[in-house]
């Protein structure tokens, strides 16, 4: 269609009769419309049509950002980032993906000049400690625990705070870029981080919520036994990248429940269901993912 019928489509909104269709028919068409809808919506004065435009941008934005996140899991979820950066773009479209890059760069360039040849695993992270929690100051965000900013990961590294998943996934990115062997740990009500260095050390962990705390397999024993939990092996072993986006897409519609906005906590457990399969998405309690964390 061209641009001018494109616009001509758009003003048959108007017209109640055939809204539906006409709707239905925008539809269709995809994002690639969303700016002509924008320029619409800034050029009525009509507040029910303003409130269409604006249910109409949000469904095509929620329908492209769902087929992302089908890519994103066909493709393996090997990109981390890239699957954070999709969740962010539930609450915020318009979010960059190469400012999210850089900013991550950034924090791995810090730490890669501080670094030395044959450093020991604790001092490596001792130094990205340094960097991240006293350089940068990011820290557990106490104060609004359950605000789904604290999902949004442009936001946490804008503010330098969220929650103990988005803390470790900033920490995790950066370590890897650094080629150090820090995989993330799915625990019960607590995300964490593991090094798994070469034999004959013995693998730790880190809490990132806690300013990068190092823990070790007694202290994460001990953790499960106070939770009165059986001990898993998948307690202590590390998780894939598409586990990690899942759990924090199960933090963000549990901010969405906790804030009363049942809409948006439903639409998050579309985005949820695309990464789990059935018989997970019955298990609404108990699992390693679920918790608030």
């Amino acid at each position: 269609m061209t641009n001018k019928e494109i616009k001509a489509l758009i003003s048959l909104l108007d017209d109640p009769e055939i809204a539906p269709q006409i709707q239905e028919k925008i539809q269709t068409l995809g994002e690639s419309i969303i700016p002509f809808l924008e320029e619409s919506w800034e050029e009525t004065l009509d507040t029910q049509q303003q409130q269409r435009l604006e249910d109409l941008i949000h469904h095509l934005q929620f329908e492209g950002l769902q087929q992302r996140l089908r890519v994103w899991r066909d493709s393996g979820g090997e990109n981390l980032l890239e699957g954070m950066w999709l969740l962010n773009s539930y609450q915020y479209p318009d979010a960059d993906f190469q400012v999210l890059n850089r900013a991550i760069e950034q924090l791995r360039f810090e730490v890669w000049t501080l670094l030395q040849p044959e450093m020991h695993p604790a001092d490596q992270v001792q130094t990205l400690n340094h960097v991240l929690f006293r350089t940068h100051k990011f820290a557990a965000n106490t104060q609004n625990f359950h605000s789904p900013a604290n999902s949004m990961l442009h936001r946490v590294l804008e503010t330098r705070r969220g929650n103990p998943l988005t803390l470790c996934v900033i920490y995790l990115l950066v370590a890897q870029r650094l080629k150090l062997p820090v995989f993330g740990v799915n625990l019960p009500n607590l995300f964490v981080l593991t090094y798994r260095p070469e034999s004959p050390l013995e693998p730790f962990y880190i809490n990132c919520y806690n300013r990068g705390l190092v823990l070790s397999r007694t202290d994460i024993e001990h953790y499960i036994g106070q939770l009165n939990l059986t001990p898993n092996e998948m307690f202590f072993e590390p998780c894939s990248h598409i586990d990690i986006v899942r759990r924090a897409l199960r933090n963000l519609q549990l901010s969405f429940e906790k804030l009363q906005e049942p809409s948006k906590a439903a639409e998050v457990a579309q985005l949820l269901a695309i990464l789990t399969n059935e018989s997970e998405a019955a298990d609404t309690d108990g699992s390693p993912e679920t918790g608030d964390e």
